[in-house]
């Protein structure tokens, strides 16, 4: 029971490092002083799903939630006429991390019960 609420908390931390990463290409672009602005938007994915986590640390169902609706809405952002690693390398991870704190949710209700 213990490891089946720990893996979602886990992956989403990971997750949300990992789509942090995206952002770096900001210092490409941008030098100095002109690079702060550009990095905040492009950080503000992280940072909704970073309060998502903090949330969902104690309220499982959030996470569900903000996890499963940020895979979806990012398909939806991007359109179905991308590379379908664009999808795998996004989308699903965030699907299989609300999938993960959905299934800590049910286990936690099953066990109240």
């Amino acid at each position: 029971m213990k490891i089946i609420c720990l893996l979602p908390r886990i992956l989403s931390l990971c997750f949300v490092l990992f789509l942090s990463l995206f952002s770096l290409d900001v210092f490409s672009e941008y030098s100095g002083w002109d690079v702060i602005i550009p990095l905040i938007i492009h950080l503000l994915p992280s940072f909704v799903l970073l309060l998502a986590v903090l949330i969902a640390w104690k309220y499982d169902l959030v996470g569900a939630i903000a996890f499963i609706c940020f895979s979806i809405a990012y398909i939806w952002l991007v359109g179905l006429d991308r590379p379908l690693s664009w999808y795998a390398s996004i989308s699903l991870p965030s699907l299989i991390v609300g999938l993960c704190f959905l299934l800590c949710w049910v286990k936690k209700r099953k066990n109240n019960l």
